[in-house]
């Protein structure tokens, strides 16, 4: 299985890039993975809210395929406690398919994204910047992995 962390936007905070390549460099002694960044649309002043996650939709379906499971960091998503999630990304390894976490614009995701995806987690009741929750997202898989092979990085 593979992970995939699909974001929208690049990430333009370096000292965020700089620790999330960290993070994505310990990750993969565990488990395939790839950040995956949709372009950030141009021109969207006049655009609605709703015309700007339509076409941030759009382009992160034409990344998905069929056989992933599509789940989205979303605010209403279920939140776990970091053995939970760890147990949930065992699940996850377990089923066959790629895992496919994404993350939307600022305005979140369209109806068409909702209606692909498989589940949603939140990491939070709070609001983080969408530049923060992709450093979170990435250590939260890797503290999952080191949980699943019992070493010492997560203290209960």
């Amino acid at each position: 299985m593979k992970i995939t962390l699909l974001v929208v936007g690049k990430t333009t905070d370096s000292r965020l890039s700089s620790l999330m390549e960290e993070y994505i460099s310990r990750l993969k002694h565990y488990v395939p993975f790839e950040l995956v960044v949709v372009p950030d649309l141009k021109n969207t002043k006049a655009l609605s809210e709703e015309q700007i996650k339509t076409a941030e939709g759009e382009a992160i379906l034409r990344f998905v395929t069929p056989s992933m499971d599509v789940v989205l960091l979303d605010e209403h998503g279920r939140e776990f406690r970091s053995i939970e999630y760890a147990e949930w990304l065992q699940k996850k390894m377990g089923s066959g398919k790629d895992l496919t976490l994404v993350i939307g614009g600022p305005y979140g995701f369209s109806e068409a994204v909702y209606a692909r995806a498989n589940g949603k987690v939140s990491f939070s009741q709070m609001t983080f910047s969408h530049q923060m929750i992709r450093l979170m997202a990435v250590e939260q898989i890797y503290r999952g992995m080191t949980i699943l092979r019992g070493e010492p990085y997560h203290h209960e």
